[in-house]
């Protein structure tokens, strides 16, 4: 990826006017989370989909098989450590395709995820994208990802092999059903939609997407060290751009933070509600209507969410498939006490935000406490890695 120019980046470090302390998805980032060794076995890891990827801080990669409805986690040990250093790579399509000896029209990224260790890329990688054609289509609904790559700060990519590491398996309960069609993708299985995004805390791997109950939005919660099974919890919340309460539409994206000392799921929806669900009460078998706290921008996709930590107060990007990157202060969303629950007058409500410069970015993670690693669509139509730095110097 060329170099973002000056006025791309200095808009977004305008809103980061003090040293930042790190990136993470959750106030509890880099702290040791409970061990997953005891619970994994030397064999061959068979997902039937690489639908997401995650990264606990220890370097635990866990995996969410969407087709599969199962969550894997997978030692990640032989990764060695490594500095942050800044990843541009230019047209990764193409990349990608001489490395598999295939066109790069065929060769399609369904996630990103930085490794916090060796800080390298994995990728998760189909060969479905020449069947893409459908506009409000995401990856996992037109193929299933089956390689997983790796990128180095050089661009030497390879494949992270999965037929011969340590590993455990854990299945979703009641995960949505294979016969069950999309509401307006023609053709697609909501199974697409089984895993639609993960997160780990200290103690729990969440798991966002769709199941069979009779309110499909449902987040399920497996406990770490990775030894037991999973929890569920149906979803509903008031979609404003719609003017009504929704239970079938999962979280695209979100993120556990911590507000005012307690623990909640921030999550945002397609087109595009903003909603917060305290962990506390995520209880098994029972459903939870979370408090829409903005409306984004109906016509849209949200498809990738991180915080940014600052010494006064964090920072959320999350990045859109039709608006440009937001950027939300997570004091404006503790101090908002109102809630939305009647269709809006403008396109956007609730929390404060702002649109900021680059769009088109399709994932973001952190890389290191120095980059926001990009995975961008520029105007010349390649996919571009890159980053854009959080703090001067």
């Amino acid at each position: 990826m060329k170099r973002l120019a000056a006025w791309t980046v200095l808009p977004i470090l305008a809103l980061l006017a003090w040293p930042l302390l790190g990136v993470g998805a959750t106030e509890t980032a880099g702290a040791p989370i409970g061990s997953v060794a005891g619970s994994l076995t030397l064999g061959q890891a068979s997902p039937q989909s690489i639908s997401v990827l995650a990264f606990a801080p220890d370097g635990t990669l866990f995996l969410g098989d969407g087709k599969g409805g199962a969550v894997f986690a997978i030692d990640t040990s032989s990764e060695r450590p490594a500095p942050a250093e800044p990843i541009e790579l230019h047209d990764v399509e193409a990349k990608i395709a001489a490395r598999l000896g295939t066109r790069a029209a065929d060769v399609m990224v369904h996630d990103l995820a930085v490794h916090p260790i060796s800080h390298r890329v994995f990728l998760a990688v189909s060969h479905g994208r020449a069947s893409w054609n459908l506009a409000w289509a995401l990856p996992n609904h037109i193929a299933n990802a089956d390689l997983l790559l790796v990128v180095d700060a050089k661009g030497t990519i390879e494949e992270f092999p999965l037929g011969n590491v340590r590993f455990a398996r854990v299945e979703l309960p009641n995960p949505i059903s294979a016969d069950k069609t999309h509401p307006f993708l023609e053709g697609v299985s909501l199974r697409t939609d089984t895993i639609t995004d993960l997160a780990v805390t200290a103690d729990t791997l969440f798991v966002a997407g769709l199941s069979n109950e009779e309110f499909a939005s449902t987040l399920w919660r497996v406990p770490l060290p990775f030894a037991g099974g999973a929890s569920a919890t149906t979803l509903e919340i008031y979609h404003g751009a719609h003017g009504e309460y929704e239970t079938h539409a999962p979280i695209r994206t979100f993120v556990p933070y911590v507000l005012d000392g307690e623990e909640y799921i921030l999550a945002a929806y397609l087109c595009t509600p903003l909603s917060l669900f305290k962990v506390a009460d995520l209880k098994d078998k029972a459903h939870l209507r979370g408090r829409t706290i903005a409306e984004l921008g109906s016509g849209n996709y949200p498809l990738d969410m991180v915080v940014v930590k600052g010494e006064q107060s964090d920072r959320l990007f999350l990045a859109n498939s039709g608006l440009p990157l937001v950027v939300v202060d997570t004091r404006d969303i503790a101090a908002f006490e109102g809630a939305i629950t009647e269709r809006p007058s403008s396109y956007t409500a609730g929390v404060s935000h702002i649109a900021r410069s680059p769009s088109n970015i399709q994932q973001l993670d952190a890389l290191g406490d120095r980059y926001l690693l990009t995975l961008q669509r520029a105007a010349s139509g390649t996919l571009d890695l890159g980053v854009i730095p959080l703090r001067r110097g």
